[in-house]
């Protein structure tokens, strides 16, 4: 850090990164005394990067993405993860979706008009594609994900997997910043996509996609971002970390307060933040996204150990790994209950300072997960690398 209370915080142009722009913008950080500057990145690899090597205090980062480096992740990646991240506050539940181009829903629709009436859309017509353009000797169709760590990819996978397609074998999976998944889109480079908003919600408006399935269909309150820092730098200024994170509780607080929404649309379409159309970001907001009710806040370990269990089914972390260690050194709810301790009546003690049970609601044509049995709920899947 440049000082003792001046801070520099990461963040990619996605609705969610609100509660920083919102602490920021409205002054909930000044307020705690800190002088906090806010830098658009370009990537998740970018933010990755420069919180690792301090050129960034803090930033909105994917909650697999902190986990990684703890599980001992690879994935057959030559990935550096870099110093130990942990996440002391969740950032938002719901938001992302499946996109298809407009060409590729058509297809869906003529191969099986029915599964594409269905709420939520399941990839079954999407399968019957595949097979067609297998059977021609077509190119594999290409869909894009934000990181291999993340909610977007485990999202996507899932999705396709449990209509029968092999996400390794019978699609092109690529990574793409978010910020460019609709122009990769428009130009052809990519068939779908699974992103965070406003992104769906820009390619269809431009006439570009259509949305299949969002975060709050696939597993309502399903997690997503968290804010991430290096052990060490919450170890030399807890006292900072706590003033950031009070903060940022408060604007939450008030990005989920209805009378407040058309100010938060405002505010992100600024060219400086999200910089895309209101338009897009009323349509991406009116999708469930939820910043602070219901204890959002708060990073759960069973949220943790479910994309853990992600990255031991599609073989980036061995079924080996102490999964319960990973979560317990990344995820820090202590630190979040310290500081929603101090906020005052913004929170309500019920919703974080009461443990769950370990099962929690079911996600999108699957079985029940029990954050007990991560390890066994990753290898009952009939796709997947997961050996049990």
């Amino acid at each position: 850090m440049s000082g003792l209370a001046d801070l520099k915080l990461g963040f990619i142009p996605l609705t969610d990164c609100a509660p920083l722009v919102a602490a920021k913008s409205l002054g909930f950080f000044a307020e705690e005394g800190l002088d906090v500057s806010l830098s658009r990145e370009a990537s998740w690899a970018t933010i990755r990067d420069k919180v690792a090597v301090g050129a960034l205090d803090g930033a909105h980062m994917l909650a697999p993405m902190a986990l990684a480096a703890a599980a001992g992740a690879t994935g057959g990646l030559t990935l550096d993860v870099g110093p130990s991240l942990i996440a002391p506050m969740a950032l938002n539940r719901n938001g992302s979706a499946v996109t298809v181009s407009i060409a590729l829903a058509e297809a869906m629709r003529a191969a099986d008009p029915e599964v594409m009436t269905e709420q939520p859309v399941s990839a079954r017509a999407l399968a019957r594609v595949i097979a067609e353009r297998a059977g021609q000797g077509a190119a594999p169709l290409t869909f894009a994900v934000v990181f291999p760590y993340s909610m977007h990819n485990y999202e996507l996978r899932y999705w396709l997997a449990q209509a029968g397609i092999d996400p390794d074998r019978d699609v092109r999976l690529v990574v793409t910043p978010p910020p460019r998944m609709v122009e990769q889109l428009r130009a052809g480079d990519i068939d779908g996509f699974c992103v965070g908003a406003p992104w769906n919600a820009v390619a269809v408006l431009e006439g570009l996609g259509e949305v299949l399935i969002s975060a709050s269909a696939f597993w309502p309150g399903g997690p997503d971002k968290v804010f991430g820092v290096t052990e060490a730098w919450a170890h030399h200024y807890p006292d900072e970390l706590r003033a950031a994170l009070r903060a940022m509780i408060r604007a939450s607080a008030w990005a989920d307060d209805p009378a407040n929404r058309q100010d938060l649309i405002d505010l992100l379409a600024r060219p400086e933040h999200v910089g895309v159309a209101p338009e897009a970001l009323a349509r991406a907001l009116n999708d469930e996204i939820v910043f602070h009710r219901d204890g959002a806040g708060l990073p759960r370990r069973e949220h943790a150990l479910w994309f853990l269990s992600q990255m031991v089914r599609w073989g980036q972390v061995s079924a080996d790994a102490d999964l319960e260690a990973a979560a317990d050194a990344v995820y820090r709810p202590d630190m979040f209950r310290a500081a929603a301790l101090t906020v005052g009546p913004v929170v309500d003690p019920a919703q974080v300072f009461v443990d769950a049970p370990p099962q929690l609601a079911p996600l999108f044509e699957g079985p029940r997960f029990d954050s007990s049995l991560a390890k066994r709920y990753a290898a009952g899947f009939s796709i997947g690398r997961a050996r049990a």
